[in-house]
């Protein structure tokens, strides 16, 4: 017999199947990163890949990101490595479109 003070948990889904399509989309994505940064240059690949993804950040988290693209275009341009510079760049400039556009 059911307990009838047992209360049914409400579906946290916004439709059925919702979180199912986020991992879809989400894996779809990151492959398609994959394949995009993977036929350009190391430099081109470094900046297109952090700033499209980059601009996906929590606006709260922003300050940090761009301390640690800060970090690894320095680091990157001193040890010439073009991905990990450009890459550093491109998190600059997404971290800075997401607080200042994006912060709510």
């Amino acid at each position: 017999m059911a307990n009838p003070k047992a209360k049914e948990k409400p579906n946290k889904e916004p439709f059925p199947g919702a979180y199912f399509l986020g991992l879809v989309i989400t894996l779809a994505l990151l492959v398609g990163v994959v394949a995009v940064g993977a036929g350009l240059p190391p430099a081109v690949s470094g900046f297109l890949v952090t700033l499209l993804l980059g601009v996906t950040v929590n606006p709260k988290y922003a300050i940090g990101f761009l301390c640690a693209g800060v970090f690894s275009a320095v680091l990157g341009f001193a040890g010439k490595e073009p991905q990990v510079a450009w890459g550093g760049v491109g998190l600059i400039l997404s971290s800075l479109i997401v607080w200042r556009w994006i912060k709510s």
